[in-house]
């Protein structure tokens, strides 16, 4: 009797890391938000930067974990659902200033979700209508949505600092690792160390 083959799972869908954002490409979300008028996405996405948070800690976020009053913290901190360790972000000026807009606009409680569902508004943004939002973002700005999702989000300040000063300690604290290979296998430097090595290799022997 001839069994049926079982096809792949992943069979013409692209798996594994997501890329994180450039410089570039922050910048250009950011113009395509304040061009929108949007109050919401601009706190969500630079909150999202800042933060490192992954997607179902960074839904959960409450007023009072970045704001105090109608003062919003230079700095956060929650305990992450996954590994039910604290960890701190900062909140930079541009991201206090989205978020206090936000606040402003919305007038929620000290308790309440900051990000709350839009049709269900007793709870929060979900992490797939997140996904969903991060999707229309980098399609926004011409990138491939296969190649970016919610993880990109946390990957890409920490890529950003690491490419800058090379320092995989002060980075790994950045998301909240506990161990260095995960930050190693997070930001992917590995293969993109290696890579880097052999295009400088390719372009000295062509010299």
């Amino acid at each position: 009797m001839k069994t049926q083959q079982r096809q792949p799972w992943n069979k013409g869908k692209l798996v594994g890391q997501k890329a994180p954002l450039r410089l570039r490409d922050i910048w250009a979300i950011r113009i395509r938000l304040r061009l929108r008028h949007s109050t919401r996405d601009p706190a969500l996405f630079n909150l999202a930067i800042d933060s490192k948070l992954r997607a179902c800690d960074l839904v959960k976020l409450r007023v009072l974990d970045v704001a105090h009053g109608d003062q919003v913290a230079p700095r956060g901190i929650v305990t992450q659902q996954k590994t039910k360790r604290p960890v701190q972000f900062e909140i930079t000026e541009p991201t206090r200033e989205s978020v206090h807009a936000w606040i402003e606009a919305t007038h929620p409680s000290s308790g309440a979700f900051l990000f709350p569902n839009r049709i269900h508004m007793s709870l929060h943004l979900s992490t797939r209508e997140y996904a969903r939002i991060v999707r229309r973002w980098v399609a926004g700005i011409g990138l491939d949505p296969a190649m970016y999702g919610t993880h990109s989000m946390r990957r890409t300040k920490a890529s950003l600092i690491y490419r800058r000063t090379k320092n995989l300690r002060a980075v790994q604290l950045l998301p909240g690792h506990a161990k260095l290979e995960s930050t190693v296998r997070c930001l992917g430097i590995e293969v993109d160390d290696a890579l880097e090595m052999a295009e400088q290799t390719e372009a000295c022997r062509m010299r």
